[in-house]
């Protein structure tokens, strides 16, 4: 009997969230959908098996929602539309160090509490800001924070750790939402190629109308491959 994946998505009740919710459900996947609005945890066939409510800084209180999770995608974020002191510190915080709470209570458990050594996935939702203009500095800097800090943790993952948690980045080119109304894409569409393309066995998942995406990323992603085997080399760190 194959058993039934459950897939963990921050950010669950935005339009990507919803679009990646059904299409894993119409799967046969469970979800459990991780959101900030307390008012939106409807239950129907297109929404999550599982609603949890949970707030900015206080990522610690999510460890026992983690554990059950076989496929966890960190989507939440933010695009502040001013260049204020305060919104440079939420974005930073929210698409940043946020995701980067979230992520490291799993790989904890995916590294030392999984007793049956069973195989588990995040996936990070860093977008094409990452690298390239998003007409929004602090998003441009909360994006490129969290992609290069997981391009780092990826890399420095032993062969024994790589066998139980697999890190892939997710990164979107604009994609209509509440966050960017004249996004190009529709959420259902790039639902619906992440999906897909995560069958690949490769750590990027790039859904991009800009061509430019496709070599930038995987050049970049060689970069930090190279970097990290120098700096294991040096022996810099334990």
């Amino acid at each position: 009997m194959i058993l039934k994946k459950t897939i963990g998505i921050t950010g669950a009740s935005g339009a990507l969230g919803k679009s990646l919710t059904k299409i894993f459900k119409s799967k046969g996947y469970k979800v459990i959908g991780f959101t900030h609005k307390k008012k939106n945890k409807t239950l129907n066939k297109d929404a999550p098996d599982k609603w949890v409510y949970w707030e900015s800084g206080k990522e610690s209180l999510l460890e026992k929602n983690l554990k059950n999770i076989d496929i966890l995608i960190l989507n939440h974020g933010i695009y502040a539309k001013t260049t204020n002191d305060l919104d440079y510190e939420d974005s930073i915080y929210i698409n940043a160090i946020s995701k980067l709470k979230i992520f490291d209570l799993f790989k904890e458990i995916a590294l030392k509490e999984n007793k049956l050594c069973l195989q588990k996935e995040i996936w990070i939702n860093t977008s094409e800001a990452e690298l390239l203009p998003a007409l929004n500095p602090s998003y441009e800097i909360s994006k490129s924070l969290i992609g290069n800090i997981v391009t780092f943790k990826k890399n420095f993952l032993t062969d024994k750790e790589s066998k139980k948690l697999v890190i892939k980045k997710i990164i979107l080119g604009p994609f209509k939402s509440e966050l960017n109304p004249i996004g190009i894409m529709s959420p259902e569409f790039v639902a619906f190629l992440i999906f897909y393309i995560s069958k690949i066995k490769s750590p990027l998942i790039i859904i991009s109308p800009n061509p430019v995406s496709y070599i930038l990323f995987p050049l970049k992603e060689f970069y930090f491959v190279i970097y990290c085997k120098f700096l294991k080399f040096l022996k810099i760190f334990d």
